[in-house]
């Protein structure tokens, strides 16, 4: 708000000439690159959020809302031609046929890691899933970077941080072993490597991370739902508190759409590997990295970074505990874990501590997803360069 005073005082300089009296004006000089480089006054109206400028401070430029003051700055610009407007159906991400293949394509890998371990033994299951899980954390990072709507889109200038990838890893690699890592280290074990089953002294779960991987695309569809339709409330919103009323039930709907979805993909996994079911943790895990993506797609990326690191050091502490404990006189450390398994379930960690963080990110997410700016266009990047 210093920056608006500033204009009311040089306004009140007498002698300072028309665009003193003329406050719209000595706003477009001070916002002139900004509303140069804008396609439509939607940009406008975002970049001057994004400066702090509300529908309350629009009224002393004697506009009713920062939408109708971003349109007259607009028009004060001179342009070459008579360029049309930009509609909503124009500036959404387009859909092609490389987008729809890169959705599926990790989870059309993730079925045939599953065949192949189930049709190998010995040392070539493991040269096959090894091989299986490097085809999909390939084919996720080419959906990712070549602009899936999990990926690089219009509504971002830059792509999202890679700082979130090893803790992605770390929080899905807890899913495969962490569960049966932590029931056999508060029996005492382990005495051997994971195996590929639910039996044994240390048992993988093969299921949340397929479900999870066939959810990829459910997942890129939710995204692109949310991005595309607040695009267009964008341009049917006369306010920005409008705008947040109305984009919020948008950004619930698209969480509850990528959830019910994984949902009803997880206990189709888990009867398929014929695995123990246990959906709060698997969906809690979802909702976290769907949230996390979303609003690393909209240029939000260090709260998601910090949550999701958050997230596996208070899973990787847990597990610190139990081993810790084995220590003479340290016992007392793993009461908290124990009791927590013995009263629910070993994967009550992974529940609680995904569940936190998504409920975090959740709420941060309708404060800053709700904001016109956080969808605001930038300049195309040139014809040819990756998105």
């Amino acid at each position: 708000m210093t920056g608006l005073d500033e204009l009311d005082r040089e306004s009140a300089q007498p002698g300072a000439g028309q665009g003193a009296a003329d406050p719209v004006k000595a706003l477009l000089h001070r916002h002139r690159e900004l509303c140069e480089r804008a396609v439509d006054p939607l940009e406008i109206a975002a970049g001057l959020e994004a400066h702090g400028v509300t529908d309350r401070t629009a009224t002393r430029f004697k506009h009713r809302d920062v939408f109708s003051l971003a349109e007259e700055l607009y028009a004060r610009i001179p342009r070459d031609g008579d360029t049309p407007r930009p509609s909503a159906a124009t500036t959404a991400p387009g859909l092609r046929a490389g987008w729809v293949v890169l959705t599926l394509l990790p989870g059309v890998l993730g079925l045939a890691s599953l065949a192949a371990l189930r049709l190998t033994h010995g040392q070539s299951r493991v040269y096959a899933v090894a091989a299986g899980v490097l085809a999909i954390v390939l084919a996720m990072r080419a959906a990712l970077r070549r602009g899936s709507p999990l990926g690089t889109t219009p509504a971002t200038s830059t792509p999202p941080t890679r700082g979130t990838a090893a803790w992605t890893c770390w929080l899905i690699g807890y899913a495969l072993l962490g569960d049966g890592l932590l029931r056999t280290a508060l029996t005492g074990g382990p005495d051997s490597p994971p195996t590929g089953g639910p039996d044994g002294d240390w048992a993988l779960a093969v299921a949340p991370a397929l479900a999870l991987t066939l959810a990829f695309a459910p997942g890129a569809w939710s995204a692109r739902f949310f991005t595309v339709r607040a695009r267009r409330k964008v341009v049917a919103s006369r306010g920005l508190e409008d705008f947040a009323d109305s984009v919020r039930p948008l950004l619930f709907g698209s969480v509850a759409l990528f959830l019910c979805a994984l949902a009803a993909l997880s206990p189709l996994c888990a009867t398929a590997l014929d695995e123990h079911f246990v959906p709060h943790e698997v969906l809690t895990l979802g909702a976290l990295l769907f949230l996390a993506r979303l609003l690393a797609l909209h240029g939000f990326t260090h709260a998601p970074k910090v949550i999701l690191a958050a997230t596996a050091l208070a899973q990787t502490a847990a597990l610190a505990t139990v081993f810790a404990a084995r220590l003479p006189g340290c016992g007392a450390l793993a009461a908290p874990v124990e009791t927590l398994a013995t009263t629910w379930d070993p994967s009550g960690v992974a529940t609680l501590t995904c569940g936190a963080a998504a409920l975090t990110l959740l709420i941060h997410a309708a404060r800053t997803l709700t904001r016109a700016s956080a969808h605001a266009q930038p300049e195309a990047p040139p014809q040819g360069d990756p998105a």
